[in-house]
């Protein structure tokens, strides 16, 4: 499975990438931008999309709502903000930073069931 990570902290790159290899997670993008985030999608569809919302160029929601605007993809945002992408979309599914490790899992759960606890 193929996953894109936009995400500007190396750090936390590394902390989702461990939970994705753990979970099956075989291939990653990383996008430190919304530009780069959508060139990553559309070279390659990503099985799941973590996102930060807070980009340097750009906006994570901007991102994958361009990204998602014409395919479904299962989407986590790992921020910060939380509430930026609550008032963006109710139903989307947050992990608020700083996280642990069960939390991202959780909610990539939650995104791959189709918004269901697993």
């Amino acid at each position: 499975m193929h996953a894109l990570i936009i995400e500007q902290d190396i750090w936390v790159i590394f902390m989702i990438e461990d939970a994705l290899r753990d979970l099956g997670y075989t291939s990653f993008a990383i996008a430190s931008s919304h530009e780069a985030a959508v060139a990553a999608a559309r070279a390659r569809c990503p099985d799941l999309i973590t996102a930060d919302i807070r980009l340097g160029g750009g906006s994570g929601l901007d991102a994958v709502g361009e990204i998602c605007a014409d395919r479904r993809v299962p989407v986590v945002f790992v921020t910060a903000t939380p509430w930026e992408a609550r008032q963006r979309d109710a139903a989307a599914i947050v992990v608020a930073k700083p996280f642990h490790d069960a939390s991202l899992k959780a909610g990539i759960a939650r995104a791959t069931n189709g918004g269901q606890s697993p």
